[in-house]
């Protein structure tokens, strides 16, 4: 039996996946992205972490499937869910048993198993940090390739995916980045939505508590309309099936 290391724990998530879901925020997370707004996330112990077993996981979940309705479930998130492999290969079959959508919110920077996984994943938020080598890079502080290997893995198994992508002021924003991201997309099969989630500042005093210098001080957060024209572009099924 493999014990979860966990975070924080959400009952009733709307932006997590599709419906009402509970979110289950793993510890642990490899990428350093100059924008995390949860540093608090990134040791696998962490100050406040629970353990918890699969089995008691999937105990409490079911007390929420009357809220979750046909479209709603559970999320694992994080940090990065897929670091902690033993655990969701207990957990998502459990939840499939018990009649549970499961959803995994990733940057896709785990240690393998990726098949195993995907097998009982009913849909996966994948969060492209950059689509370039050199700017994966930057924006991270790590290589793009254990990423490109769980999107393989994606692509193999066909599951559905969520496309997200934070854009950050002189990062990740300008039309030519946009345009770059839009043609990568394209290069991907079973994306049902593209989020662009415009760079905040709401993490930074998680920062200045423990004492870790912030990378974007002084870049202001991105303005949520500067975002809807190009929202609906990278929504387009007809623009995504040129």
């Amino acid at each position: 039996m493999t014990l979860g290391r966990i975070h924080s724990f959400e009952s009733m998530g709307l932006v997590d996946g599709p419906g009402v879901r509970s979110v289950v925020f793993l510890q642990g997370c490899r990428l350093r992205c100059q924008y995390c707004h949860n540093p608090d996330t990134w040791s696998m112990t962490g100050r406040n972490v629970q353990e918890m077993s699969a089995e008691e996981l999937v105990k409490k979940l079911s007390r929420f499937k009357s809220y979750y309705g046909k479209n709603g479930g559970v999320t694992f998130s994080g940090g990065e869910p897929l670091l902690q492999k033993d655990f969701l290969l207990e957990v998502l079959p459990l939840c499939r048993k018990a009649g549970i959508h499961t959803c995994l919110d990733t940057a896709g920077c785990g240690i393998g198993g990726y098949e195993e996984i995907l097998a009982y994943t009913d849909l996966v938020i994948l969060d492209i940090k950059h689509y370039t080598r050199e700017g994966y890079a930057q924006v991270t502080g790590r290589e793009i390739d254990e990423t490109n290997r769980f999107l393989g893995a994606v692509q193999k198994i066909n599951v559905p995916m969520w496309i997200r992508h934070v854009v950050v002021p002189g990062l990740t924003d300008g039309d030519s980045h946009l345009n770059g991201l839009k043609d990568y997309i394209h290069t991907l099969k079973n994306v049902e939505r593209v989020e662009l989630l415009p760079y905040h500042v709401l993490g930074v005093p998680k920062y200045e508590k423990l004492g870790i210098p912030y990378p974007l001080e002084g870049v202001a957060p991105k303005d949520p309309e500067s975002l809807t024209d190009w929202q609906e572009i990278m929504n387009d099924q007809k623009e995504r099936e040129k």
